[in-house]
C-alpha cells in the first residue's frame, strides 16, 4: 500500500468492538454509584450510592434500553450494544462536566450552585449533540428524525431533574399531580434549585448545538461528495459498524465507489496417479483486503475450503486498488478457479527449481510441463504490494521465452511497517518494477529450456495455535516440496500479512534437506481487523516460527511421492475498488481526520462561547 493508504489503515487502532450491552450497563451503574458517594452527603454511604444509581445511572439505563427501540422505528439500525456503550460514554461526559464545574466552584469561592446547574445544562445539551452526531453517522437519516432518539438520554435526565428538583411544583396546581410529579423532598439538596425557565434554556441550547452539528457535517461531507460522489457518513457508518459489530455495511459503501475489472485466476493442481488431488495453488490477481472479512479479506480461507487437496493461496501482484468490494465477489473468483481447475491438462514431468536475481528482485520458479510457477521477492529489501500492471508485464515477459501459463506470486515476505513516506509499493516505472519484469523474462527463458524429469511432491501443514491477533490466520503454515531428479524445491506459505525484516532469510538458512526454498505470506487481512500493522514475527517469537517451518519441511520431504501436475487460467469479471479510487478515498479520509479535529474544536469553542453568552443574557 502507499503511505496515504497506510495512514488510513492505521486508523483501525482507534476502533474496538462494542462490549455487550449488559457489560456497558453494569459499568455505568457502578460509575454512577461511585459518583453518588462522592457528590451526595447523606448519613449513609449506601444511600449516597443508591442516589447515584438512581439519579445518574437510571437515565443512562433508560437511554441504553430505549434508544435502539426508538431508532429502529425511525428507520435506523443502532444495536443495543452500541446504544448502551453510547449511553455510558455520555454518562462519563456528564460526570466530567460536573466534576470540572465542582472544582472550579470550590476554587473560585464566588461561583456556587447556580454555576454548577448551568454547567449541568450545558452537559445535557452536549451529550444530545454528541448522540445526534453518532446517530446521524450510524443510522443515516435526516437530522430531524435523528433528533428523536438522540434526545432520549437528555430527555430522561431533564425529566428526572424537573420532577426531583422542584421545577414542576411551579407549574402544577393539582395536588395529586404534585404528589406524583413534584418530589423535591425525596432528592438530595445538590439536585434542588431548578426552575422551569432552566429547561426552556436547555431546549434553546440543544437547538443551537443541533444546528452546529448539522453545519459541521455539511462541511466535512462536501469534499467526499465532490471527489467520490458519496457521503463521508456512509464510510464512517460502515467502518465503525464493521469494527464495532462485525456488520457488512462497509461493503455497500465500497460498491458505490467500485469499478468493474477483469482479473486472471490461475490454478496449479497436483494429483496422485490415481487422480486424487494432493495440493492446489490458486492465484487470482486481486488483493485480499481491505480488512477483516470485508471484501476479499478472507479470500485465502475461502480458497482453502473449496480445494480437495492442501490449498495454497499465495499473494498475487495486485494492490489495494484491486480489493473486492463485497464478500460475494469471492464467489465469482472461486467459480473461475473451479473452471480453470476443470480445464487442467496434467503432466508427470517438471523442471527443477531455478533461482534468478535481477537488481533488487529475487525470483524462484519451476515449470510443470510448459507452464511455470514463479515467486518473486525483494527481501532483504522491504516491499509491500506489487502493482497489477507490473505483474501483468512480468507475466507477459516470462511467457515471451516460450512458456504457457505463468502463476506469478508476490512472496510478500519483508516489510518494515507503516512508518515513512515510502511503504514499498512497487509501481510501474520504478527501478524495482523493471527488476521484476526483466528478471521474469530471463527466468522464463531459463525454465523454457531447462531439462524435465519425473515429478514427486510432498505436502505438510499445521493450523497452529496462533490467532489472528498474533499475525497468523486460520490456514496456519503450509509447505509443498517438489522433487525432480536430485533437486528439491520447497515453497512455504504462512497465512499472514507480510513478515518482519530478516525473518525470511533466517527461515531459509534454517531449512534443511532442500536445494531451494522460498517463503510466502497469503496477505490475509483477517489479521488486520484491529491492527493495520500485524506482520508475521511481530507478535510471535521468530524462533517459534522458524522451528515450526523446519518441522513442516521435514514432514513434507517424508511425504514425497510421484505425482502429476498441471496449470490453467481463467478470467473473472469482478467489481474492485478501482484505479485511483483507493488513493482518493485514503487522501479524503486522511484530510477529514486531520482537518476534522481542528474544525470540531473550533465548533466546540464557538458553541460554548455562544452558550456563555446565552447564560449571561438569561441571567440579566
Amino acid at each position: 500500500m502507499t503511505a496515504t493508504q497506510g495512514n488510513l489503515a492505521s486508523l483501525s487502532r482507534f476502533i474496538f468492538r462494542a462490549p455487550n450491552w449488559y457489560a456497558s450497563l453494569a459499568f455505568a451503574l457502578c460509575i454512577a454509584a461511585l459518583t453518588g458517594v462522592a457528590a451526595f452527603d447523606s448519613r449513609f454511604v449506601l444511600d449516597d450510592a443508591w442516589q447515584g444509581v438512581f439519579f445518574i445511572g437510571l437515565p443512562t439505563a433508560i437511554a441504553g434500553a430505549m434508544t435502539p427501540w426508538v431508532d429502529r422505528r425511525m428507520g435506523g439500525q443502532l444495536t443495543p450494544n452500541r446504544a448502551s456503550l453510547l449511553a455510558l460514554v455520555c454518562e462519563l461526559i456528564t460526570i466530567a462536566f460536573l466534576t470540572a464545574a465542582g472544582v472550579v466552584a470550590l476554587v473560585s469561592g464566588r461561583l456556587g450552585a447556580n454555576f454548577v446547574f448551568d454547567v449541568l445544562l450545558v452537559a445535557l445539551a452536549s451529550i444530545f449533540a454528541f448522540r445526534l452526531l453518532i446517530l446521524l453517522a450510524v443510522s443515516r437519516y435526516s437530522i430531524l428524525r435523528a433528533a428523536v432518539p438522540a434526545s432520549v438520554q437528555t430527555g430522561a435526565a431533564a425529566g428526572m431533574l424537573a420532577v426531583y428538583s422542584g421545577a414542576t411544583s411551579y407549574i402544577l396546581d393539582d395536588p395529586q399531580l404534585q404528589d406524583l410529579l413534584a418530589r423535591s423532598e425525596q432528592a438530595p439538596p445538590a439536585l434542588q434549585g431548578f426552575i422551569p425557565a432552566d429547561f426552556v434554556l436547555l431546549a434553546v441550547i440543544c437547538l443551537l448545538y443541533a444546528v452546529a452539528v448539522w453545519v459541521f457535517l455539511v462541511a466535512i461531507d462536501r469534499p467526499w461528495r465532490s471527489s467520490l460522489g458519496v457521503s463521508a457518513l456512509d464510510f464512517l457508518r460502515g467502518f465503525v459498524g464493521y469494527l464495532a459489530e462485525g456488520s457488512d455495511e462497509l461493503e455497500t459503501f465500497f460498491e458505490d465507489i467500485g469499478e468493474e475489472a477483469i482479473v486472471p485466476v490461475t490454478v496449479l493442481s497436483v494429483r496422485r496417479p490415481n487422480g486424487e488431488e494432493k495440493a492446489r495453488f490458486v492465484l487470482p490477481m486481486i488483493h485480499p483486503g481491505p480488512m477483516g472479512e470485508i471484501g476479499g479479506g478472507n479470500l485465502p480461507k475461502r480458497v482453502a475450503d473449496a480445494a480437495d487437496g492442501v490449498a495454497f493461496p499465495p499473494h498475487a501482484t495486485a494492490g489495494h486498488d484491486f480489493n473486492l468490494v463485497t464478500e460475494s465477489e469471492v464467489d465469482v473468483i472461486l467459480d473461475a478457479a473451479e473452471t480453470a481447475f476443470e480445464n487442467i491438462d496434467y503432466t508427470a514431468e517438471a523442471t527443477a527449481g531455478h533461482r534468478h536475481e535481477e537488481g533488487e528482485a529475487t525470483l524462484l520458479g519451476q515449470c510443470f510441463g510448459d507452464d511455470a510457477m514463479v515467486v518473486t521477492t525483494y527481501s532483504p529489501g522491504c516491499a509491500d504490494d506489487v502493482d497489477y500492471a507490473v505483474g501483468l508485464s512480468a507475466m507477459a515477459e516470462a511467457r515471451s521465452g516460450g512458456l504457457g501459463d505463468v502463476l506469478l506470486v508476490d512472496a510478500h515476505n519483508c516489510n518494515d511497517g507503516l512508518d515513512g513516506d515510502d511503504l514499498g509499493h512497487v509501481v510501474p516505472g520504478s527501478r524495482r518494477s523493471f527488476d521484476m519484469i526483466q528478471g521474469a523474462g530471463q527466468l522464463g527463458r531459463t525454465l523454457a529450456g531447462a531439462d524435465r524429469g519425473p515429478l514427486r511432491c510432498g505436502v505438510a501443514w499445521a493450523e497452529t495455535d496462533w490467532v489472528p491477533e498474533e499475525g497468523i490466520g486460520p490456514l496456519g503454515i503450509r509447505v509443498a516440496v517438489f522433487e525432480v531428479g536430485d533437486a528439491r524445491t520447497a515453497y512455504v506459505l504462512v497465512d499472514g500479512n507480510n513478515m518482519e525484516p530478516g525473518l525470511r532469510e533466517t527461515i531459509i538458512d534454517a531449512v534443511e534437506g532442500v536445494d531451494a526454498v522460498e517463503v510466502m505470506t497469503s496477505d490475509t487481512h483477517i489479521v488486520n481487523t484491529m491492527e493495520a500493522e500485524n506482520q508475521v514475527g511481530q507478535a510471535i517469537p521468530e524462533s517459534e516460527v522458524v522451528d515450526r517451518i523446519t518441522d513442516l519441511v521435514a514432514a513434507a520431504i517424508d511425504d514425497l511421492e510421484p505425482v502429476e501436475a498441471g496449470m490453467a487460467s481463467e478470467r473473472a469479471n469482478v467489481t474492485v475498488f478501482g484505479n485511483d479510487r483507493t488513493e482518493t478515498l485514503a487522501s479524503t479520509a486522511n484530510a477529514m481526520v486531520s482537518l476534522g479535529g481542528a474544525l470540531a474544536a473550533a465548533f466546540v469553542l464557538a458553541v460554548m462561547a455562544v452558550s456563555v453568552l446565552i447564560f449571561l443574557v438569561a441571567g440579566v
